[in-house]
């Protein structure tokens, strides 16, 4: 079963889809570069033990600096890892930030800012391994980072839109 931490103001699931229109000025970020810290991003996950593979396709309309989706893992506030797509002047990245009291930020520019993406995270013991896919076939390493061994975590699909006023995005294909 999906549950929603800081439910967007519209969803809707259809035909194995998640369509959401993400909220104004909202993100999941914790001290690092501006001293912020932001727990109001989009995250519609479940709860999974042990070692698992998380798996989605998504395309978004990206306008506004940061505007980003992709997946989640978290254990709390403090503890976890977003990856996905960002917009950065203009252009959509590759992204993943990992969070332990302190975040970090990892990007590559993609080329042509793709029309959809696809995204894995792998979880084994104490690692955590994001790799993203152009056509859905052939996948490459983003990240690999450790990630905290607790027994369950939340796992899922996150959007935000830090300094914008929202946009759309659709996810699809989701596996866990």
């Amino acid at each position: 079963m999906m549950n929603w931490y800081n439910r967007p103001p519209q969803w809707q699931v259809q035909d194995e889809s998640l369509t959401v229109q993400v909220g104004a000025q909202t993100d999941f970020w914790r001290l690092t570069h501006s001293g912020a810290v932001n727990d109001n991003g989009h995250f519609y996950y479940q709860s999974r033990e042990g070692d698992f593979l998380a798996q989605a396709r998504f395309s978004g309309q990206y306008a506004t600096l940061y505007d980003q989706a992709g997946l989640m893992v978290r254990i709390d506030e403090k503890n976890w890892l977003k990856c996905g797509i960002e917009l950065i002047d203009g252009v959509q990245h590759a992204s993943a930030v990992v969070t332990r009291d302190y975040s970090d930020w990892s990007v590559v520019a993609l080329l042509d800012n793709p029309a959809a993406f696809w995204l894995r995270v792998k979880r084994e013991n104490i690692t955590v391994e994001v790799s993203y896919s152009l056509d859905g076939e052939r996948y490459q390493l983003l990240r690999q980072a450790y990630f905290p061994p607790v027994p369950a975590v939340q796992v899922g699909l996150m959007c935000a839109s830090p300094l914008g006023p929202g946009f759309s995005v659709t996810f699809a294909d989701f596996i866990l």
